[in-house]
């Protein structure tokens, strides 16, 4: 019998954590320990799907800052998550577990296309979905997408999986005496314009009383951790509206 709290959950993962040191592409070492991490839930008899980021290799909002036509940048950005998401299904299987890419942007050579019903049966046979493209629309974060899939496939709680232990009233790396929130309300991080995720994302998860679990990614095991219901990083909810 599973000791999980969760029966489904969506990960969250940015792309930036990917890159590792370097900043920038994709760091092997990150890539494989985000693979072991996956997989010790899986093995817990937890669905999980995830939702990864493109900004490792290309952020269109940054390039739309630069000049660039932003539906344009968008979609560069969108194509960006693919690569990783491609990435991510190579190194967990070959730690032996099981994958589906779905990806908003049609492309029948490397990923399915994105279809609710299909993706949910695919959790419930023991995959791991990994959702690519982000929306498939321009104007749309990875966070938002996060939140919009996880609703979709009725995950109970997103996992932000970041490099801080959680969330903070001010920067922890610039602000040393900066206060920890072991849990907070959905309408603080707006009303505090926090960077957590982005506000339209915040907004789906309150409208719709989805849980958010803000978590240090980094530290090995931590993952199964939060799985299980340890209280590990920070906990975002509806509160007292």
């Amino acid at each position: 019998m599973s000791s999980a709290k969760y029966r489904r959950l969506l990960l969250k993962v940015s792309g930036e954590m990917l890159a590792g040191e370097q900043g920038y592409g994709i760091q092997p070492s990150i890539l494989e320990g985000l693979a072991e991490e996956i997989a010790s839930v899986i093995a817990l008899d937890i669905q999980v799907a995830v939702v990864i980021g493109g900004g490792n290799i290309f952020r269109g909002i940054a390039a739309s800052a630069s000049g660039m036509e932003r539906a344009s940048a968008d979609y560069m950005g969108m194509l960006a998550t693919v690569l990783n998401a491609l990435a991510l299904q190579n190194a967990l299987e070959r730690v032996g577990v099981m994958t589906r890419v779905q990806s908003a942007i049609e492309m029948r050579q490397l990923a399915e296309g994105y279809i609710r019903r299909r993706a949910i049966r695919h959790l419930e046979k023991k995959r791991v979905v990994i959702f690519a493209g982000g929306t498939g629309n321009p104007y749309f974060s990875t966070d938002t997408a996060a939140a919009l899939r996880a609703m979709e496939i009725g995950a109970q709680v997103i996992m932000k999986g970041t490099k801080v232990d959680g969330i903070y009233d001010a920067d922890p790396v610039n602000n040393p005496s900066a206060k920890k929130y072991t849990e907070i309300p959905f309408m603080s991080i707006l009303n505090q314009n926090l960077k957590v995720m982005d506000s339209t994302a915040i907004s789906l998860c309150m409208d719709n009383n989805l849980p958010l679990i803000v978590f240090n990614l980094k530290v090995k095991g931590n993952f199964k951790r939060v799985a299980v219901g340890e209280p590990i990083g920070t906990l975002v909810t509806l509160g007292n509206r």
